[in-house]
């Protein structure tokens, strides 16, 4: 909508044209409100000075404001064993189950040990999706992204995890499929990111971030 005014400055009139931008009440809350999407973030290496730890922080600092990634670390957790997952599971599991469920959404960021991913990550998925029937995975959406100094980026951990996140139920990002390889030249002395790979993991994570927007669940607040 638009008014037409009068400016009466210097002593001649001026014809001024006002604009009012009107919006429907839905989109007036999307724009106002905003809603950040919080992402669970699990580093499959336990090195201090991992690699993919590092592209883990990079995304987050890439991230579209609509995301808000967190790490959620996973080298403290016993080993998955049953009998001891009763009324009383161990703290640490309780803990990590409870990220889990508070997040919006999964990324696994890995590298690839044995044409697969490491133990550790291993068991962060299997301590996330028990009990049986309660995964703390399911229904969100996901994504995978794979790092290694050699040549495939990671290809056979990435393949590996995608074939259990279709059991766990986890909508994972399909494209585009994110392989890092030789990625020890990713960073510099200083730990800066270097332009080469920066391209690459702003358009991945844009498109993460609108896969989701897309299949976020609702919330039951």
């Amino acid at each position: 909508m638009a008014r037409r005014g009068i400016d009466q400055g210097n002593g001649r009139l001026k014809a001024a044209v006002v604009v009012y931008l009107i919006f429907p009440i839905n989109q007036m809350t999307d724009i106002f409100m905003s809603q950040v999407h919080t992402i669970a973030v699990l580093v499959g290496s336990l090195r201090k000075d991992s690699i993919n730890r590092k592209i883990a922080l990079a995304l987050a600092e890439l991230a579209p404001a609509s995301l808000k990634l967190n790490i959620v670390e996973i080298g403290d957790l016993p080993l998955y064993n049953e009998d001891i997952d009763g009324a009383s599971p161990p703290p640490a599991y309780s803990a990590f189950r409870d990220q889990l469920g508070a997040a919006d959404g999964v990324l696994f960021v890995t590298p690839e040990y044995n044409r697969s991913v490491p133990g550790a990550l291993k068991n962060a998925i299997d301590v996330g999706s028990r009990p049986y029937g309660k995964s703390a995975f399911s229904g969100k959406p996901g994504a995978v992204i794979s790092a290694s100094p050699g040549a495939v980026g990671g290809f056979g951990a990435n393949h590996h995890l995608r074939q259990s996140l279709v059991f766990l139920d986890v909508l994972c990002l399909q494209q585009p499929e994110a392989y890092l390889g030789g990625a020890g030249s990713f960073f510099d002395e200083a730990g800066a990111l270097s332009d080469k790979t920066r391209p690459f993991l702003e358009k991945f994570i844009n498109a993460f971030a609108a896969w989701v927007e897309k299949n976020v669940q609702p919330s039951v607040n």
